[in-house]
């Protein structure tokens, strides 16, 4: 059975108090605005997609990072940056013992243990705690533009805190979202008064080894007749990792609470102007084949993982329009999509050329020549 969009989106995530907003001082812009003071920031993880950007972002505006997990992605560092080794699987966190931070950024919890056993090591020697959530936490039936206090997914299982890696992988796509809503819950009951929740979109960019968005500039870049979902008029709603990172400092650095949406951009972004976009980012002659929902199901192609980004309309009108203005209140900006884009392929082009030949998402070369030949079969008449 094809992988759904919120199959993908969680998949991707396992690489890496809900409620309104609890103080919100008034955000400064990005800009080069210098912190307040040098934070005392604990990552937890800091080795994925968005961790790395976080690290170096943080060194740049001159604060002291301390990264706590396996150690089996050792990084280079543009600066001293403290790495604590333990497992939270197995509840090792001895290395956090006795040790005092500012602020714990928690990138790559989904399991709500994790969260329970940070609060117990951590509790009275953080002063902010940020949980790094997901849009999929969200139950599917709101309208557009909904916003953070949209109802959340249920969890229907026997015990939330006995769901380990395993179970989770086991079963994805039935406990990602409602084990990341509960998680949430234990943040607030862990670090009361202290708990920012921010719940991202898909995040692209150079880094993403899911290739969910990568799709699009490399096919792009091929040029010739390029198969696109629907009429292009779809809402699309995605954040570079490192608009995110970036913005993630910030939070930390002006200290504010509060539950927000992080996706982006901060304009209506349809599938016709990212795909557009994409391709004026570039210098390739591709044109785009628009092929109708109807075409695409008969044809057996899955919106998320055959056509990457991609969700129809139709199928869960919030996903894509999820409201932001929480976060822009708070400061979040974001590259131009040509950036980004741009950024994307260059950095797939450093990649091994085996890897460069299979993507993770979307359809092969030879998939889409297929069904580009039937759509103009069927357009035809013949």
């Amino acid at each position: 059975m094809p992988m759904t969009r919120r199959d993908w989106l969680k998949l991707g995530l396992l690489a890496s108090a809900a409620g309104g907003v609890l103080r919100h001082p008034l955000a400064r812009a990005a800009g080069s605005d210098a912190p307040a003071r040098p934070l005392r920031i604990l990552i937890l993880g800091g080795t994925g997609f968005t961790g790395p950007h976080q690290v170096r972002y943080a060194l740049a505006r001159g604060h002291k990072v301390t990264l706590f997990n396996r150690g089996r992605r050792p990084q280079d560092w543009p600066a001293e940056v403290e790495e604590l080794s333990g497992d939270r699987n197995t509840g090792d966190l001895k290395a956090l013992a006795g040790r005092e931070w500012d602020v714990c950024i928690d990138n790559p919890t989904t399991l709500p243990f994790w969260v329970r056993d940070a609060g117990r090591a951590l509790r009275g020697r953080i002063g902010h705690y940020i949980f790094i959530s997901t849009i999929s936490v969200y139950a599917e039936g709101a309208p557009v533009g909904a916003d953070e206090n949209a109802p959340l997914l249920a969890y229907t299982g026997k015990d939330a805190y006995k769901e380990t890696l395993e179970t989770l992988k086991a079963d994805v796509g039935r406990l990602y979202g409602p084990l990341k809503a509960q998680s949430e819950k234990e943040a607030a009951r862990q670090f009361p008064g202290k708990t920012t929740i921010i719940r991202p979109g898909l995040i692209v960019g150079p880094g993403d080894q899911s290739d969910r968005f990568s799709y699009w500039p490399v096919r792009i870049a091929r040029g010739g007749d390029v198969l696109a979902p629907g009429d292009g008029d779809d809402p699309v709603q995605v954040i570079d990792a490192r608009d995110l990172a970036e913005w993630t400092i910030r939070v930390a650095e002006q200290r504010i609470l509060g539950t927000f949406n992080a996706t982006g951009p901060d304009y209506g972004l349809t599938m016709a102007a990212m795909l557009h976009g994409i391709r004026a980012s570039g210098t390739a002659a591709a044109r785009f084949v628009w092929a109708p929902l109807e075409f695409l199901e008969a044809h057996k192609v899955a919106p998320w993982s055959d056509m990457p980004v991609w969700t129809p309309r139709q199928s869960d009108p919030a996903f894509a329009t999820r409201s932001i203005a929480r976060a822009l209140a708070a400061g979040l900006t974001f590259r131009p999509l040509a950036t980004t884009a741009a950024d994307t392929l260059a950095w797939f082009r450093t990649l091994p050329a085996e890897r460069q030949r299979k993507l993770e998402a979307g359809l092969t070369g030879a998939r889409e020549a297929e069904l580009l030949a039937l759509f103009k079969m069927a357009k035809s008449g013949a």
